[in-house]
């Protein structure tokens, strides 16, 4: 984890450090000092590009001293008597466990949609009282539907019965005929054998019609009985219709009611509207821990950086993104390194550098054996350049 690298880097930081070195080592970066100089001779136009990489150096020498005033604040830190440390650890460990909070709320999955986020947040004050009454309705939805098919079971049994009262009573008029076709039938036959065989018929007779009344009398009294429950079976068929139609109309409404909330809501069910109403509470609730997080953040930031404020270091501020290397010294010793490799860098940078410009000098002074004029101009470059960078002429 180290103090310059990209991903925990401030930008000011990068902007500070972070160079091609390539370019550095050619003409380096335009100065607002050096005019370009109009002018056909070639030392003079030697002159501007040298001037141009003398402003190069200056930068490199800027980030060499950047780099070397970190390595100074790492030693001073370093050096820090064990109480003083120990007092800066302590808040740097506050600083790294919120930043760990923070980016725990950060990389969580969202479990609803930000549209239906804010469809709970503009209407927070209805929900609780929305949800209770789409409940009530599918609770009403249940039993009114369960009201209807029982309604429907009895009807069809009341209807079930009646057919079967109708077909017995088919059958008891069919049997009533046969008795009394049987009867004037046996009438008949006891006539003509009493004619023929010369005795009493009274007694057969009697005994006849006694059989027939008998058997007749409980065939009507039985299909009169049918007759009275056909009656009462379609009473119940009846009744039992117009329940329905009343409750069908109810059942009409409410299922109206639940399927306009679930469309308006974009939800199955109650069940669903209270979770997603459930999760938007917890989603409030991160987010206003998130909004402390942030809060303790700042402020355990800013005390880390005024205590080492406390100790004169260059740069107090990079170090609230660098709070893992206050708290191990693997890391610290990380940072250690690859600050001093970028030092040794731009101390060869520097140094390939000055080895140009010397040799650009020695050029420039053979150009203007070569071609004469413009010798004081020339030379007033040449100083210039030894002012800006240090150069012995």
């Amino acid at each position: 984890m180290g103090l310059f690298r990209k991903k925990k880097k401030p930008k000011y930081v990068e902007d500070i450090l972070e160079f091609d070195l390539s370019q550095q080592q050619e003409q380096g970066r335009p100065q607002d000092k050096a005019k370009p100089r109009a002018s056909n001779n070639p030392a003079m136009e030697y002159c501007d590009q040298i001037l141009k990489a003398a402003k190069g150096l200056e930068e490199t020498k800027k980030d060499y001293k950047i780099v070397t005033d970190y390595l100074t604040d790492i030693q001073i830190i370093e050096n820090l008597p064990e109480q003083e440390i120990s007092k800066i650890q302590g808040v740097a460990q506050k600083v790294m466990a919120l930043n760990e909070s923070r980016d725990a709320y950060l990389n969580k999955s969202k479990t609803i949609s930000d549209a239906q986020f804010a469809q709970m947040e503009q209407l927070a004050d209805q929900i609780p009282y929305i949800i209770k009454r789409l409940k009530e309705n599918e609770a009403y939805q249940t039993t009114v539907k369960r009201d209807m098919q029982y309604l429907e079971g009895e009807r069809e049994e009341w209807r079930y019965y009646k057919e079967a009262l109708e077909q017995e009573c088919r059958l008891l008029r069919r049997l009533l005929y046969l008795l009394a076709g049987g009867f004037i039938a046996a009438a008949i036959l006891i006539v003509v054998l009493s004619q023929m065989m010369r005795f009493d018929v009274r007694m057969p007779f009697l005994l006849s019609v006694a059989a027939a009344g008998a058997a007749g009398g409980l065939l009507v009294l039985r299909l009169q009985n049918d007759v009275a429950d056909i009656k009462r079976s379609q009473a119940n068929i009846n009744r039992a219709t117009t329940l329905l139609n009343k409750i069908s109309f109810k059942y009409v409404n409410v299922t109206n009611a639940v399927d306009y909330a679930c469309e308006k809501y974009h939800v199955e069910n109650s069940y669903e509207l209270n979770y997603i109403w459930d999760q938007y509470l917890e989603a409030v609730q991160e987010r206003e821990k998130y909004q402390r997080t942030n809060d303790d953040l700042e402020y355990f930031n800013d005390k880390l950086i005024q205590l080492l404020h406390g100790y004169r270091l260059y740069d107090a501020r990079i170090w609230i993104y660098q709070v893992h290397a206050l708290l191990d010294k693997k890391e610290m010793v990380e940072v250690k390194h690859e600050l001093v490799v970028r030092r040794q860098k731009l101390r060869s940078s520097m140094e390939t550098q000055v080895a140009r410009i010397q040799g650009a000098k020695e050029e420039i002074l053979k150009l203007v054996k070569a071609h004469p004029g413009n010798e004081s101009e020339i030379q007033a470059i040449l100083e210039e350049l030894d002012r800006e960078c240090g150069l012995a002429s």
